[in-house]
């Protein structure tokens, strides 16, 4: 069942990677468009144009930083390491879902099993850690148990 795990790593890096590629090629363009519109424009339009992109651009930078930051966490998880007690990197099955802990990121389909990425710092990661199978947890009005850790 490590073959999944592999597979869920895999998949949530390339869907990170390309959200950091797009990020990086709207900055670009955003920039060259500032570099274009310098050249050719005065007055105050230009400056507010100017501003905007700034602004634009800064909001995509947090963007893009907030995805970098995904990759990191992702790069720390191997996923051929067996876990006894949930930690970064497990796939844990428990209630039925699939949820894999390493950063919030979307819900995803891996060979026919809905997987749930949630970080180790939401309140359902802080629960978990450090469990082991067979554990019973609760958050909020729900009550879990641990089936299996991957």
């Amino acid at each position: 069942m490590n073959f999944l795990k592999q597979k869920v790593l895999a998949y949530y890096k390339q869907q990170v990677d390309d959200r950091i590629d797009a990020f990086r090629d709207m900055i670009a363009a955003l920039t060259e468009d500032a570099s274009n519109d310098a050249k050719g424009s005065a007055g105050d339009k230009h400056e507010t144009a100017l501003s905007m992109m700034h602004l634009e651009q800064e909001k995509l930078n947090h963007k893009l930083k907030e995805f970098i930051d995904q990759r990191a966490v992702l790069d720390k998880i191997n996923p051929e390491i067996q876990h006894l007690k949930i930690a970064l990197g497990s796939l844990v099955k428990a209630n039925d879902m699939h949820l894999f802990v390493s950063a919030a990121l979307p819900k995803i389909t891996v060979e026919g099993v809905t997987i749930i990425a949630l970080s180790p710092q939401s309140p359902l990661g802080m629960k978990m850690m450090g469990m082991e199978q067979g554990d019973e947890f609760e958050v909020g009005t729900t009550n879990y148990v641990i089936q299996d850790i991957l």
